[in-house]
C-alpha cells in the first residue's frame, strides 16, 4: 500500500508544480487552490509512505515521478521543447525509479 500511495503522491507533485506555474505568483485563485490542495495531499502521501519505506528511496521515487510527469506535461502542452535526448533522459529516470522498487 505504501508504494501505491508514494506513486500517487509523486503524481500529485506534478499537479502542484504545474498549478504553481499557472497561479502566476499566487495571483490566480483557482490554480492557487489546486496548488495548495495537491501540495498538502502530495506531502501527506509522502509522509504516509515514509512510515514503511526508507526516506532515501521514497524521496527519490517521489521526486522522479513528479519531475518526469511535470516535464512530460510541459512537452505535451508546448511549454517545453521535445527532443530525443530529453525523452531518453526522462526514460532513464523512469528506469531508475523502477529499479529502486525492484531492489526495495
Amino acid at each position: 500500500m505504501s508504494w501505491l500511495v508514494l506513486v500517487v503522491s509523486g503524481m500529485l507533485e506534478a499537479v502542484w508544480a504545474v498549478a504553481l506555474d499557472r497561479s502566476e505568483g499566487f495571483s490566480r485563485p483557482v490554480p492557487t487552490a489546486v496548488f495548495v490542495v495537491a501540495l498538502a495531499a502530495s506531502m501527506g502521501g509522502l509522509g504516509y509512505a515514509l512510515r514503511e519505506l526508507p526516506v532515501g528511496t521514497s524521496y527519490a521515487v517521489w521526486v522522479g515521478i513528479g519531475a518526469v510527469l511535470t516535464v512530460a506535461w510541459s512537452m505535451v502542452t508546448g511549454a517545453e521543447t521535445v527532443s530525443v535526448v530529453k525523452v531518453l533522459l526522462l526514460a532513464g529516470i523512469v528506469g531508475c525509479v523502477i529499479g529502486l522498487k525492484v531492489v526495495e
